[in-house]
């Protein structure tokens, strides 16, 4: 039986309340989630019971999602004191998993030395190469159509630039269940994008910006994802000192829990 917490908040520095559930006993496992992802909403709440059957898991909502507080301004280094304040209140160290955007995080947050015990990543959005246009510098465009209230527009234009969902799968999205809660998380999109910083320009990651992260770590890729994922992923395992590259057969960006946590459960207990 999973021991569940569903009301736990943890205090950022700055501040802000950051909710969090807890499920499972045993080793503290952090789930960093990403773009318009929450704790109830997003691949990691499927996966949190998975992990639950070895370890206390902790799913937590990002600053300005779901029941977290949001004090502005933003800034990446408040994310990353907002991981360290749910590290803290679970014993003081842990392991952490974050995917897309949360992988990039919780990957930074390894190059601060928060007191991470081993870390895993599934498909950080990083362009390292020419097979897709790099993402295009957009932020500040992005600001303007939310400061506008034009909310579809800036998912649209996140979603075919960044994501490089095609058109007619955009035209469809405000159609679907999900259109409702990304509008209502708009105003975090900026944050995704701040977290990624120059990643996405198409260029090799430089190895001495992370040759202080020499913690064990899993870089996973699902095997029916785009070649540049692919290629960013296993570039990433390359230059990363400690880390080995694990490929998901099947598997897309929509990553199944199912396939993604036996791997993850055999790593976190090594």
């Amino acid at each position: 039986m999973h021991v569940k917490d569903d009301s736990t908040t943890a205090v950022s520095a700055d501040g802000t309340v950051i909710a969090y559930e807890k499920v499972g006993q045993g080793p503290p496992v952090v789930l960093v989630g990403g773009a318009f992802n929450t704790r109830d909403f997003g691949p990691n709440a499927e996966l949190a019971p998975l992990l639950a059957e070895h370890f206390t898991v902790v799913n937590y909502d990002r600053r300005g999602r779901g029941g977290s507080g949001d004090t502005a301004p933003y800034s990446v280094a408040k994310e990353i004191e907002d991981l360290a304040a749910v590290i803290d209140t679970v014993g003081g160290s842990a392991a952490v998993y974050g995917i897309s955007s949360g992988a990039a995080l919780a990957l930074e947050a390894a190059r601060a030395g928060l007191p991470i015990t081993r870390l895993a990543l599934f498909e950080a959005p990083f362009v390292v190469d020419g097979t897709r246009p790099p993402i295009p510098d957009y932020a500040a465009e992005i600001d303007a159509l939310i400061a506008q209230g034009r909310a579809s527009q800036a998912i649209k234009l996140f979603m075919r630039q960044g994501v490089l969902v095609p058109g007619f799968v955009v035209a469809m999205m405000p159609l679907m269940p999900a259109w409702k809660h990304m509008k209502s998380l708009i105003h975090t999109l900026p944050y995704d994008v701040a977290v990624l910083g120059d990643t996405g320009r198409g260029l090799p990651l430089p190895a001495e910006r992370y040759a202080d992260v020499t913690l064990p770590t899993l870089v996973v890729s699902g095997g029916k994802s785009p070649e540049w994922s692919r290629n960013a992923m296993a570039h990433l395992a390359g230059i990363l000192p400690s880390a080995r590259l694990e490929t998901l057969p099947g598997q897309t960006h929509i990553v199944k829990a199912k396939a993604l946590g036996p791997v993850l459960i055999d790593f976190l207990r090594a």
